[in-house]
């Protein structure tokens, strides 16, 4: 998704909820941790960390596609959907992630990494 608008909803929020498909089409939504970068650009990003063998995971090596929306902690949409693209990341782009929830959920998610 390239309008950036639509991705100012999220800003200051603690979680999304995050849609992703089976192969049957049907969704499977999710609260989550986020952090952005780039909101008011034309490629905005939403980083989010899970776990490579997770379901969200497998989802996303499947179909990339997904929908996303702020939430609460217990996954109740605050805001509007998104169609987004889910990439999986490695590398620099992975450790750029990383550090972007780390400065948003600090301490929390540096007790939970130990």
């Amino acid at each position: 998704m390239r309008d950036s608008g639509a991705f100012r909803q999220f800003v200051g929020n603690r979680y999304i909820n995050v849609e992703t498909f089976r192969k049957s089409g049907a969704g499977v939504k999710t609260p989550v941790w986020f952090a952005e970068a780039g909101v008011d650009t034309p490629a905005p990003l939403l980083y989010v960390y899970t776990i490579g063998n997770t379901g969200k995971a497998k989802r996303i090596r499947n179909n990339p596609q997904m929908r996303i929306a702020p939430c609460n902690v217990r996954g109740k949409v605050l805001g509007e959907w998104v169609l987004a693209r889910a990439e999986i990341l490695q590398g620099e782009a992975a450790a750029e992630g990383m550090r972007a929830l780390n400065r948003k959920y600090f301490p929390w998610k540096q007790l939970l990494d130990f």
